[in-house]
């Protein structure tokens, strides 16, 4: 998909039958994660939402390969989370949130996680979420993933991420100013 030139929330005719073919590729080749699901309801969904699709859209564009995970009833709301295999490639070299780049004297990172996902219009995933992830298949067995932070652990200057390494599954931490080539984090967009 092409790199959007437009204003946030607006995707062209193109970008958007673009997105929509690599979401419902995607949807149809991994039915395992909705099961019970039908995407033609995912998609009138997606198009009475175009500012969810602009922020699937900036999910894809950076390696996160978004897809629906399930449905919360209540609200009728599609649950997306990134699934690419790896952390998304290109969210990955940030530090926490904007206190922990604040806080860094030298060798800033361009940006923070939080910042990042703020602009993109997701949330990161939670630690609960993460395991629902993993659940699906088997994610960030090379990397690792930002996941969202409790405050009790932020106020004291960490933060949290998940991997997955001799067949199970992660939950570490590092001072919240930390960044690494290797890790990324990963969204949940409810639509």
């Amino acid at each position: 998909m092409s790199k959007s030139t437009n204003t946030k929330e607006e995707l062209s005719s193109k970008q958007r039958a673009e997105l929509l073919a690599a979401l419902k590729a995607r949807f149809d080749a991994n039915k395992a994660r909705h099961q019970g699901l039908v995407w033609v309801k995912v998609q009138a969904r997606l198009d009475a939402k175009p500012d969810k699709l602009w922020s699937l859209a900036e999910m894809e564009r950076t390696g996160g390969e978004p897809d629906v995970v399930g449905q919360d009833k209540k609200p009728g709301e599609y649950i997306f989370f990134d699934c690419s295999a790896q952390s998304p490639a290109g969210r990955t070299s940030l530090c926490y949130d904007r206190e922990a780049l604040d806080s860094r004297k030298e060798h800033k990172p361009k940006n923070s996680v939080m910042d990042l996902a703020a602009a993109m219009g997701i949330e990161l995933l939670t630690e609960e979420e993460y395991f629902a992830l993993q659940k699906l298949g088997e994610f960030d067995t090379k990397s690792s993933s930002w996941l969202k932070t409790p405050a009790e652990i932020r106020e004291l200057g960490g933060a949290i991420y998940g991997d997955r390494r001799y067949g199970r599954v992660f939950i570490g931490h590092n001072g919240a100013e930390s960044y690494y080539g290797g890790r990324g984090f990963r969204g949940v967009l409810r639509v």
